[in-house]
């Protein structure tokens, strides 16, 4: 017996109707979880001072530690690694990790995956090492990791399927 899991996704791009945006339309439909646009809030770099406690990403995670069980991580390959805008966001986690501990807590066995989206099938050495590590050290199980890209500006069949797939290791416990 498959128990499905409320999920969420966080979209992580820079463009909020890109690539990605396709991957995650597509995703979406399938797992039928919640997503979130990162470029739509107001987050700031995490600092040792707290000094963005009222931007939007307090109130954000504290919706996400307290209604969902599976976070996936959409993000395009800036560089060779996820976008800046992922990258704040994670840092930003720092915050419930030294104030309001109650809320970063909450992450144990809670699950993560990613997905990465590029203009091509490849993908660098070492890029879900962060998302690895991060569930590790946050008390939280890693699912994985899907690479896409479109090819001729849409969804191939066969990267349908993979995602499918993706899809239904993440969103069943066995």
């Amino acid at each position: 017996m498959f128990n499905l899991k409320k999920g969420i996704i966080i979209q992580a791009s820079s463009r909020s109707k890109g690539n990605t945006f396709a991957m995650v339309s597509y995703l979406q439909e399938l797992t039928d979880f919640d997503v979130v646009d990162l470029n739509t809030k107001q987050i700031g770099h995490f600092d040792y001072e707290f000094k963005n406690q009222n931007d939007d990403f307090n109130a954000l995670f504290k919706n996400i530690v307290t209604n969902y069980d599976t976070i996936i991580l959409a993000t395009p390959i800036y560089w060779y690694t996820m976008s800046g805008i992922l990258k704040v966001f994670l840092d930003r986690i720092s915050d419930f990790l030294k104030i309001e501990k109650d809320f970063g807590r909450q992450l144990r066995g809670k699950q993560l995956a990613s997905l990465s989206c590029s203009g091509s099938d490849e993908i660098f050495e070492g890029f879900t090492m962060p998302f690895i590590k991060s569930a590790d050290y946050l008390g939280m199980l890693y699912k994985g990791h899907i690479h896409t890209w479109l090819e001729n500006e849409s969804i191939s069949e066969a990267m349908k399927i993979k995602i499918k797939t993706f899809s239904q290791s993440i969103i069943t416990e066995h």
